[in-house]
């Protein structure tokens, strides 16, 4: 994806194999760092922590997705716990005892979690989570700016406009609330900028870079990469039907690019991937029906509700949930990026970029096309990947995201032409891009509160009750796709203790591997469930006991605990009649089983 910089207003060209055609002057060679970079650098991080700042400010909250954080936490948790602890970054048996977790076929984020193990160690995985999601949303914007400044555009400027739309993007935003392996692309540049070099020389070293660099993004997330991989072969087929002559010259090398980065990334990848598909705990499918996540045509020029514009409800009508608002731009940006590809067509690059953002979006909308709510039955290209296998599993929504760099990409050309002066009437394209980018202003993402740990647990009573090879039992024991206390709380103990389930994705049993949400449910987390959601104390008798001493041996554990109890509770009460009254403990209330277990 490199270019030399023109000296004219000669069209820059972007191969498929990232060349372009010999130019007979170049300008002097500019410096690869200037100050400017390191203000435009400190912007990008300064927003991403006014994004995060309410939690920052306010410790007992979670975002709006409070499920998704006490997920990532934990992750981030566990990988310092491996890192720490030299154990296996694969898999844990801290949850969901005593089968554990396939940690490689959930979004385990490893490649976040790793290198922040100070951090994590040091302040606890709240504040672990939080510096990955600035890191995830600035980094992704500077990488994306390094890549403009240097290879696409010649203004600063315009690299900061196109990096803040590809980084900060209302698609983006909504993700990192909840979905760290959707927010952490600050690699997709840097393998674009690897597999679409423009030079010829240094194809192993170039290969070898490639492999690493996939091999990191399999750890960051595995989604992002496919549809990395995706939007770049769409990419570069819509560029060789552009300029086919730059496209057989440069063919070989690319291939031969790709194949040495395929040999490193299979290497490196060979047994986590195995593990992922065939290891403890793999499953196959997924818990939900991905087809039922797809975009509302409306969406496209619509407010996200994380937007200074932005209508919460209408949003909540047009997308799938919070975090899978993708694809709102507002009424301006879709009409600037139609304006920059009609008046720069000529450049193939920017043919290319169109094809591949209308290919896209048109893939978010799912099988059949929706708009403004109403189903119009008109079949949508996401038809032809539904049967595809590996594809049929992603979210239709996300396609989206790859109209983020396309939309990102376009805007900074266009400030690049306005900047260089190749633009006459320069006032109406800026405030063209301002009209555009205003309204999408991201603000600080929501906050909901959110029950504290029980100080018996953040303490470390609990270890009184539970013995090592014992665990404790949340309650209510969570079931399926619920909020999963038992994570939370191991997340803030730093994995002090084993619970069972969890919210993960894992098999419906030992000999069915179809994926469901969460372990198994055993019929005392269920009884207890009912209870949560009806406020009655269900009908408890001789059976039901039988059955919670064998669900408790099943689970190991030693000790329950409920946090924020009151006597009045039917969850607690539940509990009382199953296995005996209990204790009120520091934060909550607590029932020794160890007597009923032997």
């Amino acid at each position: 994806m490199g270019v030399g910089r023109p000296d004219t207003d000669r069209p820059v060209r972007l191969t498929t194999a990232a060349a372009v055609r010999p130019v007979t002057a170049r300008p002097a060679p500019e410096p690869r760092w200037r100050p400017v970079d390191a203000l435009v650098v400190a912007g990008y991080v300064a927003l991403a922590v006014l994004l995060t700042a309410d939690q920052w400010r306010r410790p007992d909250r979670l975002f709006h997705q409070a499920g998704d954080q006490m997920l990532f936490e934990w992750m981030l948790a566990r990988a310092a716990r491996a890192v720490t602890g030299g154990e296996n970054p694969l898999h844990s048996a801290a949850l969901n005892v005593p089968h554990g977790v396939n940690l490689m076929a959930n979004t385990s984020v490893l490649g976040l979690g790793v290198p922040l193990t100070p951090v994590t160690v040091a302040f606890g995985s709240q504040v672990a989570f939080l510096v990955a999601v600035a890191l995830s949303l600035a980094g992704t914007a500077t990488a994306w700016y390094a890549l403009l400044a240097r290879r696409l555009v010649r203004s600063r400027a315009a690299a900061a406009v196109g990096g803040l739309c590809c980084g900060f993007a209302p698609g983006m935003v909504a993700q990192a609330g909840a979905h760290l392996h959707m927010a952490a692309q600050f690699l997709v540049p840097v393998i674009l900028a690897l597999v679409f070099r423009p030079a010829t020389d240094r194809v192993r070293r170039d290969g070898v870079l490639l492999g690493l660099a996939v091999a990191y993004q399999v750890f960051l997330g595995e989604e992002v990469l496919v549809f990395l991989a995706l939007a770049a072969g769409v990419l570069a087929g819509a560029y060789a039907l552009a300029d086919r002559a730059a496209a057989r010259r440069l063919a070989p090398v690319v291939a031969r690019r790709l194949g040495v980065g395929a040999a490193v990334a299979g290497v490196l990848l060979a047994y986590p991937l195995w593990f992922q598909f065939f290891g403890p705990g793999h499953y196959t499918g997924m818990p939900f029906h991905t087809r039922g996540y797809r975009l509302d045509l409306a969406s496209f020029t619509a407010a996200a509700r994380q937007t200074v514009a932005g209508d919460g409800h209408r949003a909540g009508l047009l997308s799938p949930n919070p975090t899978e608002q993708n694809s709102f731009f507002g009424p301006f940006l879709p009409l600037l990026a139609l304006l920059v590809v009609v008046r720069l067509w000529r450049r193939p690059l920017v043919r290319a970029l169109a094809a591949c953002g209308l290919l896209f979006a048109a893939l978010s909308l799912g099988a059949t096309v929706v708009v403004n709510r109403h189903d119009t039955g008109l079949p949508g290209p996401y038809r032809l990947l539904a049967g595809v296998p590996l594809l049929d599993l992603v979210v239709p929504a996300r396609f989206a995201l790859v109209c983020v760099p396309v939309a990102g990409v376009l805007l900074a050309l266009a400030v690049d032409r306005v900047r260089r002066g190749a633009v006459r009437a320069w006032a109406p394209w800026a405030g063209a891009v301002a009209a555009a980018l205003l309204p999408l202003a991201p603000t600080p993402i929501r906050t909901v509160p959110v029950t504290p740990v029980p100080a018996v647990v953040a303490g470390g009573g609990w270890r009184a009750y539970v013995p090592p090879g014992r665990t404790l039992v949340p309650v209510p024991p969570v079931t399926g796709a619920a909020a999963s206390p038992a994570m939370f709380w191991s997340a803030r103990t730093g994995l002090a203790f084993d619970a069972p389930g969890g919210y993960f994705i894992g098999p419906r049993s030992a000999t069915d591997p179809t994926a469901r949400w969460g372990a198994p449910d055993r019929p005392t987390a269920l009884l207890l469930r009912r209870a949560a959601e009806t406020g009655q104390v269900p009908p408890v008798g001789d059976a039901e006991r039988r059955q919670a001493v064998a669900d408790l041996r099943h689970w190991r554990a030693a000790a329950l605990v409920q946090a924020d109890s009151s006597p009045a509770d039917p969850v607690r009460a539940t509990v009382d009649a199953l296995v005996g009254p209990g204790r009120d403990v520091a934060g909550g209330h607590l029932w020794d089983v160890r007597p009923l277990l032997g």
